[in-house]
């Protein structure tokens, strides 16, 4: 007896947390278009599509319960025609578990409980659920179908375990963040587990920003030798479905197979998805910039442009006594060639205001970075004033390696509701400049070509602070993202002053970085809820 091949669809979704209803007509949509446009036989979600990932503590509130299982009941009763498997929060008593449902025509005829629960970087699953321990293979057209969960996958039991029940195919739904090199990450490990199981695998993925992490999608597929035989588009929502043949080591034929964009478009686009997801689902009507002319709002005002759309996007620029005349021409330049407003609002007449109110205290001491710092809370206080005023979220500018090394205001040029670049490194900030000129030249060449200053006193670099940041960010990703000692990190042939004034730094900007915006991640790394560190802490060379 020949069995039937099977049309998979993978519901690349971009769900909101929280938003049960919404999420279902997502659901039932993408599904409608799986059997009718696609003729697919099954259609998979991502993890914990119906509630979005991560709820955190969100599965405590009393009323979820209900609300989760009327939906899915809704599900069950709407989805027909198809095989849908979906993602969701499983109450029994006061246990949780991230589980899967497999809906029939009415019926639920398969349920899987995840079984590995990560709790490291931004994961924190075991705060609230309980892993589950038995496979899921359920039969369809003589076919066996296993469901595993997203972490389930990174270890090598669940999907031996659904192999040894029977299953043919295996379906893993995820909610998987992106950073940089993670398709490769994944790529590489579908087909480790392809080829370890001689079984074809669906990886689905959801797709948006949200708070401090991006899904980038690239749902993916590979046959039971291990070769991708669908890859869809980044940060696109979609339904992608594939043909998995009788025979699951043939080639599934033309299905499509979306190119891998360079480190730089990927970076760009998840800043953009991050950015217009924050700012849209807060409700927000727009975003606030304080253009400065420097490279960091430049390329701030061009992610908050792409993602809202210019007109949404209002550039201040907030000159003082020691801001360059070409600072101002650059921002009105580029905010005149995106459609964004632009408004000047000069400082000088406020700081003088303040220095007379705090000389008496000051006495005769020399300027030092009080007074450069008051300018910088000068601008936070007018962009937070037209905040309020208007609605508009202050979009903080700092980067990654002034975020590490606090080369950042508190209070001042740290004020704001999201941070698109906070996980973006300086280097990668003019990398990322350069980039977006090549979709349209927005951001003048003179901004990427200059020196970088934060302009609050005469002549000022920012080398005559920290290092070159050449040398500054291969240290700082040493330190934060890859853990290495002080030891190790001068080993790598850095120089031990260089370390050391790196590592202090960061180790004494902690504070800082508690009080800071949320921010998109996009490296290995991120500071946030991807590293917590104490701020009270000795820890030396460690």
């Amino acid at each position: 007896m020949t069995t039937a091949s099977l049309r998979v669809a993978m519901a690349q979704l971009n769900v909101w947390v929280g938003d049960i209803g919404g999420n279902a007509d997502q659901m039932i949509e993408a599904a409608s278009v799986a059997r009718d446009r696609d003729g697919a036989d099954i259609v998979a979600f991502p993890e914990m599509a119906l509630l979005g990932y991560p709820p955190d503590d969100l599965l405590l509130r009393r009323g979820l319960p209900a609300a989760i299982e009327a939906t899915l009941a809704r599900l069950t009763d709407e989805i027909v025609g198809i095989t849908a498997i979906v993602g969701y929060p499983e109450y029994v008593g006061e246990t949780i578990y991230n589980a899967a449902v497999v809906l029939r025509d009415g019926e639920r005829v398969g349920h899987y409980r995840k079984q590995c629960l990560p709790n490291y970087g931004v994961f924190d699953e075991r705060r609230h659920y309980q892993p589950g321990d038995a496979p899921c293979v359920f039969e369809l057209d003589g076919r066996q179908v296993g469901v595993t969960i997203c972490e389930d996958i990174w270890e090598k039991g669940p999907s031996a375990q659904a192999r040894t029940a029977g299953a043919e195919l295996l379906i893993n739904l995820n909610a998987s963040p992106f950073h940089a090199d993670k398709q490769a990450e994944r790529e590489r490990l579908l087909t480790e587990r392809a080829r370890a199981n001689d079984m074809a695998i669906c990886y689905v993925n959801c797709v948006g920003g949200q708070d401090e992490l991006v899904f980038d999608g690239r749902s993916c597929a590979v046959n039971a030798r291990g070769a991708i035989t669908l890859r869809a588009p980044a940060f696109e929502s979609g339904v992608f479905a594939l043909d998995w043949p009788a025979d699951a080591h043939d080639d599934p034929g033309s299905n499509g197979i979306a190119e891998l964009p360079s480190a730089e478009a990927l970076i760009y686009d998840a800043l953009v998805r991050a950015t217009r997801d924050y700012v849209d689902r807060n409700g927000f009507p727009g975003a606030l910039i304080g253009a400065s002319g420097g490279i960091d709002s430049a390329l701030a005002m061009a992610v908050a442009a792409d993602a809202l759309g210019g007109e949404r996007v209002w550039a201040v620029s907030m000159p003082s006594r020691y801001t360059a005349d070409i600072s101002n021409t650059d921002a009105a330049e580029q905010a005149r060639r995106m459609g964004v407003r632009y408004d000047e609002l000069p400082i000088e007449d406020g700081f003088s205001a303040l220095l007379d109110t705090l000389a008496p205290l000051f006495g005769e001491r020399e300027p030092d970075t009080a007074e450069e710092n008051l300018q910088s809370r000068i601008r936070g206080a007018l962009l937070m004033s037209l905040s309020n005023k208007f609605g508009h979220v202050v979009l903080a500018t700092g980067n990654k390696s002034e975020m590490a090394v606090g080369y950042a205001t508190l209070y001042g040029d740290m004020c704001g509701g999201f941070a698109p670049l906070k996980d973006v490194y300086k280097t990668w900030v003019y990398r990322l400049a350069r980039f977006r000129n090549t979709r349209g030249n927005v951001i003048p060449d003179r901004v990427i070509t200059r020196p970088p200053s934060a302009e609050l006193r005469d002549d000022q670099a920012d080398t005559d602070t920290l290092p070159d940041y050449d040398l500054l960010d291969p240290i700082i990703e040493a330190y934060v993202e890859r853990g290495e000692s002080i030891e190790g990190i001068c080993a790598e042939g850095y120089a031990e002053a260089d370390v050391r004034q790196a590592a202090g730094l960061i180790r004494r900007n902690e504070y800082k970085r508690r009080q800071a915006a949320p921010g998109p991640k996009v490296t290995r790394r991120a500071f946030g809820r991807d590293r917590r560190y104490p701020i009270t802490a000795i820890y030396g060379d460690l």
